[in-house]
């Protein structure tokens, strides 16, 4: 980064001395404003935690407009598989308690095998073989629908895609077709202090074939991750949220530009991210993901380590620290720290040393952080929300939210 590394070395007694920065806490989040139209309130149970997730759900079924079993994959040939098993308990409950609460009942088909879509999707024959096994596979089971959730396609596959929504929403009929796609971040705020490439632009989903051949799209609106540079150039702390709500706005609004509110639902994490983060001098950051985690894992975490978790930039909860077996952890604290002080010791060592210095953001999304979305999402006016994930692991408070 243009920058002098120097190797160094500190003690407990010289950390603690610099350990004096506090975390501030971000403004309290928007009132929404008066809804005057239904507000759908979805999410997906993923076939993995289907016992929990089933057992979670049930008892709030009434605070849902439709449920979405995580269950279907697609193979390399173009053919569904069941990894959820759907046609076995707990999902036939689960279906059978939807219907009687008038909940939608549509399960999810997830792909992101981008070489297989291309493959199948733009080969006229198994894309519409394809689309027959789908439409059978609603219509046998009694589903209200399906919901298609195909990542990560290559530009190439861009006309092959719309082709098989169009086939698709043709031959469904009566019954729905829901599209799950990924997020547009404004280019200017994803490339903020660079050059916009000239392919930026290139995407692959269409959003007018998108719009006139799906009843709901619903965007993806969490891993954002480092998408917003823009964002992350305004914050004086290391910044890689799953899903902050003022980026959220922006990809929503990005979206509004192109399909109507009222198909418009927006995505709603209910996990968190442990990242390696390395500082350099002048609040310079670089990441690595570890792994994804529930919230009760990152107050477990926290608990071990005596740190009280804060509200970050990202408005999510969270903090820093050294893990055991780190060449700077340190002895757990006999009073609590507040959840920044490791990284703004960091900024500080590594600016007046002029080096770097790696330790540990762990960041999630707790009730609050899923009230502010919920609150964006009716301000905005747009048709409602869609939670990743129910599976039990969520913040319990998260249900009087969804309301």
């Amino acid at each position: 980064m243009g920058m002098q590394h120097t190797s160094f070395v500190f003690s407990s007694a010289f950390i603690a001395g610099v350990l004096l920065v506090l975390a501030t806490s971000v403004p309290s989040s928007a009132s929404a404003a008066q809804w005057s139209r239904p507000f759908e309130i979805s999410g997906w149970i993923p076939y993995w935690r289907s016992a929990t997730g089933t057992t979670d759900v049930l008892p709030h079924l009434a605070q849902l407009t439709e449920v979405n079993p995580f269950g279907y994959t697609v193979t390399q040939e173009g053919r569904l598989s069941d990894a959820a098993v759907l046609s076995q308990e707990p999902w036939k409950t689960l279906q059978a308690e939807a219907k009687k609460q008038n909940v939608r009942y549509i399960p999810t088909v997830m792909w992101s095998d981008k070489e297989a879509m291309h493959t199948v999707l733009c080969d006229a024959t198994k894309r519409q073989l394809l689309v027959r096994i789908i439409v059978d596979e609603v219509r046998v089971n009694g589903f209200d629908g399906i919901d298609i959730d195909f990542e990560g396609k290559k530009y190439e596959t861009k006309q092959c895609f719309s082709a098989f929504l169009k086939e698709l929403y043709k031959s469904m009929g009566d019954k729905w077709v829901q599209c799950t796609i990924e997020s547009r971040t404004p280019l200017t705020d994803l490339y903020y202090g660079h050059d916009v490439p000239k392919d930026a632009g290139q995407y692959v989903n269409d959003f007018a074939v998108i719009n006139k051949n799906c009843d709901r799209v619903r965007f993806m609106t969490y891993d954002q991750q480092t998408a917003d540079q823009k964002r992350e150039a305004e914050v004086k702390e290391p910044y890689a949220p799953v899903s902050d709500t003022k980026w959220v706005e922006k990809a929503i609004r990005e979206a509004m530009k192109s399909i109507p509110k009222n198909k418009i639902v927006l995505g709603i994490p209910t996990y968190g991210y442990e990242w390696d983060v390395k500082t350099y001098a002048n609040d310079e950051h670089t990441y690595d993901l570890l792994w994804s985690f529930n919230p009760q894992w990152g107050l477990d975490l926290a608990a071990k380590y005596n740190i009280t978790p804060g509200r970050n930039a990202g408005g999510e909860l969270g903090f820093t620290y050294f893990p055991e077996g780190s060449a700077l952890s340190l002895p757990r604290p006999s009073t609590p720290w507040p959840w920044n002080l490791i990284a703004s010791a960091a900024s500080a060592l590594t600016t007046a040393q002029n080096t770097n210095l790696s330790y540990r953001l762990v960041t999630w999304q707790d009730s609050q952080a899923i009230a502010e979305k919920v609150a964006l999402a009716k301000n905005l006016g747009i048709r409602g929300v869609a939670v990743f994930k129910f599976d039990g692991g969520q913040d319990p408070k998260m249900w009087e939210v969804l309301k």
